[in-house]
């Protein structure tokens, strides 16, 4: 591009400017992309298809590059931006602009702010100006604005910052007293506060600097009246409190303080450090210290456990030794009894049975429903069952997202991006509808009361996602759902299932399956793990030791069934096809056992003993909830 021009009462100047090359972040289209630069002169626009053309410039004019992307089958889009004030450029390189190349950064705004898209080199030749004319533009510049309104193409209003070369949407406000814009080597915008000598991600205003100020003015004011009201008494809370302190004192140049979770930790004033043991209580035991980050703790039924602040967990394990100091006494926590709810169960149908009365009505329109509820009566096993969701419907339990995962895998996994990811950034105008296709014919579902005209936001989204998952369950089965539990009801009630849970019911309806364990160890594969690591080793004792009642559940943990396919397990499947039963190394000795029960997959730490990972393990199988839990 060449450009050259005058201006009244100023010398002619002359100034060729080339572009030389750009470098852009942005993906190659297949059709391919053509790219032109398109230049502001002052807010002087000007299309043409030559490449090259006059503007009427000065040395004071400021030059605006953008970066368009043409399409033939739709608009144009704007890659970038940047600008070159001339008058800088000639402050600069000492007056004189001869073969003077030049990166500009590109920038686009977006939600987020200003954003880098890519560098333009530009080339400036022939513009030279005499220092008696410079120091006149620069006089003449300094009672100028350092902000200017433009409008784009498009009519949109936009603001330029001359000092950073940089464009914003948002009208510029002068910051308050004290406060100077930085940026930082990634180029991310912060703010300075001399005055307090902090920073901040927002651009203050004097609004919220004089709200701060207002604030900080009460808070001290009510410091001040709390003190006023603490010397009323006689004695300080502080005081009253080391005299009560059956431990004593602390020892000489020792001070106690609370830090702002109300953790209680220690200065050391001799030796400048803090730690979070009391120095009372060291040496009282014969033990060695307690690694680093690590503090000892008291419940309030006296019993000692251990917090690791290095990973925010509490464990009743010594680190030191390993030993729990939990007493090994008999054990009150929840066991699970299967065999006792089950007989319990059988005396209900027992006791409420007609004797020497047998009546069988056959009808076709109840005839699948009555089937079920006649098995469970009798304790009869059926071949094929239901999902786990489905038994949580009958047990009137109410259903999760994660339930949805063992069902319809992409659904769920759409469903997780949409929890996970911002829309309105992806305009995806998504709204409180749905469409189904049911024999060719394609139907819409509103999710809730005139959801075709509300639109999906992020503050509106996870009751998209609910509703979403609610419609899912029972999309095209609520009429069959409730006729099944109808039928079932009139001859077993459902109140009479509520104590087991739906693995329990699924169990009761299938039957129990002999586990083979040596096709079972035949058929699992490991990732991170070797047949030989101790871990495995341990795996499959807990597997021996166990009833066959103990290995259906730590089945149907992994896999979400308790049946096994006709040809065992090598014929297991997962939601990708085959999928063989899966051991991977994952997490930390104080995690949980997860699973995926969509791969056949069981996350297992690298637990130190037996009895740990025992422990995990019935804690994960016997207290889990729905899928993947940890």
């Amino acid at each position: 591009d060449l450009c050259s021009g005058a201006q009244r009462n100023s010398p002619i100047n002359q100034c060729i400017l080339l572009v030389s090359s750009a470098k852009l972040k942005r993906k190659k289209n297949w059709f391919g992309t053509t790219f032109y630069t398109e230049l502001t002169a002052d807010g002087e626009i000007k299309k043409t298809a030559k490449s090259i053309d006059f503007w009427n410039v000065t040395p004071q004019t400021t030059l605006e590059f953008r970066v368009w992307s043409h399409h033939t089958l739709k608009a144009d889009a704007l890659l970038g931006r940047a600008t070159v004030d001339l008058k800088q450029a000639l402050e600069i390189h000492n007056r004189k602009l001869e073969k003077v190349k030049e990166q500009l950064k590109l920038s686009l705004e977006n939600k987020s702010g200003m954003v880098q898209t890519g560098e333009l080199t530009v080339v400036l030749d022939g513009l030279v100006v005499e220092q008696e004319a410079l120091t006149n533009l620069s006089s003449s510049a300094t009672s100028k604005l350092k902000w200017e309104q433009r409008k784009d193409p498009h009519g949109r209003t936009y603001y330029v910052d001359h000092n950073t070369r940089t464009t914003t949407w948002e009208r510029p406000q002068p910051l308050p007293p004290g406060w100077e814009r930085r940026v930082d080597d990634r180029g991310r915008v912060y703010y300075v506060d001399h005055n307090t000598r902090t920073t901040t991600w927002q651009r203050p205003t004097m609004e919220s600097v004089r709200n701060f100020e207002q604030w900080q003015s009460q808070r001290n004011q009510l410091q001040g009246a709390m003190q006023q009201f603490n010397q009323r008494y006689l004695y300080s809370a502080s005081m009253l409190s080391a005299e009560n302190d059956p431990l004593g004192p602390l020892p000489p140049g020792w001070e106690r303080r609370v830090d702002s979770n109300d953790r209680v930790y220690f200065v050391n004033h001799n030796t400048k450090t803090t730690q979070w043991e009391d120095p009372r209580t060291q040496g009282l035991q014969n033990e060695d210290p307690l690694p680093e980050g690590w503090e000892i703790r008291y419940t309030r039924e006296g019993v000692r456990y251990f917090v690791d602040h290095n990973t925010r967990t509490t464990t009743f394990n010594d680190p030191r030794t390993g030993k729990s100091s939990v007493n090994k006494g008999p054990q009150i926590a929840y066991e699970r009894s299967f065999r006792w709810k089950l007989a319990h169960f059988r005396y209900l149908c027992q006791s409420n049975a007609l004797p020497s009365h047998v009546k069988i009505n056959v009808s076709r329109q109840t005839l699948f429903e009555d089937s079920f509820q006649q098995a469970l009566f009798h304790g009869k096993f059926i071949d094929t069952g239901f999902s786990l969701p489905f038994y949580k419907r009958m047990l009137s339990k109410k259903l999760t997202i994660k339930d949805l995962e063992s069902i319809d895998t992409e659904f769920y996994n759409s469903l997780i991006w949409i929890r996970d990811n911002n829309i309105e950034e992806c305009n995806l105008e998504m709204y409180f509808c749905v469409d189904m296709e049911l024999l060719g014919k394609v139907t819409s579902h509103e999710l809730k009361s005139g959801g075709s005209n509300i639109l999906v936001t992020e503050e509106n989204k996870e009751e998209y996602i609910g509703l979403m998952a609610e419609w899912r369950f029972s999309r095209g089965v609520r009429e069959q759902t409730k006729a099944f539990l109808d039928g079932f009801n009139e001859v077993v009630p459902l109140q009479w299932l509520h104590y087991f849970d739906e693995k329990e019911l699924e169990v009761m309806l299938c039957g129990m399956q002999e586990v083979d364990l040596a096709d079972w160890q035949r058929n699992t594969v490991y990732r991170h793990y070797t047949r030989n690591s101790k871990q495995i080793i341990w795996f499959w004792q807990f597997v021996k030791e166990t009833d066959n009642e103990v290995r259906m559940r730590l089945l149907q943990f992994v896999t979400g069934t308790c049946r096994l396919p006709l040809g065992g397990f090598a014929e297991l499947m997962g939601s990708n096809g085959p999928q063989k039963f899966c051991i991977e190394k994952v997490g930390k000795e104080t995690w949980l056992p997860r699973s995926h029960t969509c791969f056949n997959r069981l996350d297992l730490p690298p637990y130190k003993s037996y009895e740990q990972l025992k422990e995990k393990l019935l804690f994960a199988i016997e207290e889990t909830e729905g899928f993947g839990q940890e």
